[in-house]
């Protein structure tokens, strides 16, 4: 299947970017900037957000929007263009003649330390923004407070709803609680950017179809009757046999599964035992399952039981699994990438855009496609003159800030083209 983008495919009309309203003024860009590096300094685990929602929350309030917080207490949606929010926050019925489009953002931070020297490094010991939820919580921050100041002066052909969601890092995520505090009401499509180290700031990527990986969690417990390291034939060998286990079930899975469906099991700890001549009677095994494939990934736990099952029954040991169902791929609809790719086209020309592959990371942006339509673009960051890379869910990482501009005169455009596509 070509995953490309179309060139010409769409209904939506490019305007030259100098003739099209929403680009992000100086001193807004400035804001967003300190804003973004604060948010940077204090760093958020999933579901602990409340300093990061309170400040969302203030600047959109000056702005003079009705935000609402979730109710999970963490994170909130804000319409732009909607009729007057009722007593309760709640905003009224949508007019299904004018679905809102929807930008979202994660708020969230990784419990790792921050090992930049910066002046904006984090200042909570053990937590940081190493995945760039601080730039798409800044960017749709700021395309709402740009789109908010279109629908003053009606120049807002289609009403706006911001999805700030909490917990993305914490599996199955955030957003089936957003989902269910009413994010999706009245939405008729859906966008969000992520930040790519491998995409140069000033670029976004692009692709049709599935653009993540589903992505599962396996704690794996194994037990025998350890012994000593003198006499291991009287005993089950738990540090064999959960190296067997680390080793095996890889390439087990990979043999019982369609290569093309990439399904992949990575572990990330491995632990057993406390003194070198004791052979331990308890080993554990932690790491995650990723899929390419919808249908794999909806067989994988079965597999990855029998698997288990099969290679520790085979070294003696007794297995206990819990599989923890994650979230399915992020699969872009047609439609919504060439919304996409029209704006970015009418602000910064075709050059600007690349095709990009499907990665093995996972994403819970995908329950929100469960429910409407839309599509994720992949935002670069990479400072271009750097020849470093630093990777995502590293301590290292940073962003080239040029990108928050990029994001958000990207989502304004697809704010201000959507009405082409939509009718």
């Amino acid at each position: 299947m070509n995953h490309s983008i179309s060139r010409d495919a769409g209904t939506a009309r490019t305007p030259a970017g100098d003739q099209l309203p929403g680009a992000l003024p100086d001193a807004l860009r400035a804001e967003l900037i300190g804003f973004r590096r604060d948010l940077h300094m204090h760093p958020e685990l999933g579901n602990q957000e409340f300093r990061t929602t309170a400040a969302l929350k203030e600047r959109l309030e000056r702005a003079g929007l009705r935000p609402r917080v979730l109710a999970t207490g963490t994170g909130l949606i804000c319409d732009i263009g909607t009729p007057a929010a009722t007593a309760d926050g709640r905003a009224l019925a949508a007019d299904p003649a004018r679905p809102l489009l929807a930008l979202r953002a994660d708020i969230d931070a990784l419990p790792i330390p921050d090992t930049k020297t910066v002046d904006y490094a984090s200042t909570v010991p053990g937590r940081a923004h190493a995945c760039g939820h601080d730039v798409h919580t800044t960017v749709v921050l700021g395309a709402g407070l740009v789109l908010a100041e279109l629908a003053r002066t009606g120049a807002l052909p289609r009403p706006v709803r911001l999805i700030f969601q909490p917990a993305e890092e914490v599996l199955p995520g955030g957003a089936p609680d957003a989902i269910e505090s009413g994010a999706l009401e009245g939405v008729g499509r859906i966008l969000a950017v992520h930040c790519d180290p491998r995409v140069d700031a000033g670029r976004i990527g692009l692709r049709v179809g599935a653009i993540t990986s589903a992505c599962d969690r396996l704690e794996v417990g194994l037990d025998g009757p350890g012994g000593h390291t003198a006499r291991p034939h009287l005993t089950t060998d738990l540090v064999t046999a959960a190296s067997r286990v680390a080793l095996d079930v890889p390439a087990l899975l990979s043999r019982r599964v369609d290569a093309r469906a990439g399904l992949a099991v990575t572990w990330g700890r491995l632990a057993s035992g406390h003194a070198c001549n004791v052979i331990p009677q308890h080993a554990e095994l932690s790491g995650t399952v990723r899929c390419l494939d919808l249908e794999a990934w909806r067989q994988a736990p079965d597999l990855v039981h029998a698997a288990i099952d099969e290679v520790a029954t085979l070294h003696g040991a007794k297995s206990q699994i819990t599989y923890v169902r994650g979230v399915p791929p992020v699969v872009n609809e047609p439609v919504t990438v060439q919304l996409l790719h029209s704006a970015m086209a009418a602000r910064r020309g075709e050059g600007a855009i690349e095709d990009t592959e499907q990665s093995l990371g996972g994403e819970d942006f995908s329950w929100y496609l469960e429910h409407v339509p839309g599509a994720m673009a992949r935002l670069g960051v990479h400072p271009p003159a750097d020849t470093t890379r630093r990777d995502l869910h590293r301590g290292d990482f940073d962003v080239d800030e040029q990108a928050i501009k990029v994001g958000v005169e990207l989502f304004t455009a697809c704010a201000l083209l959507d009405g082409s596509l939509a009718g």
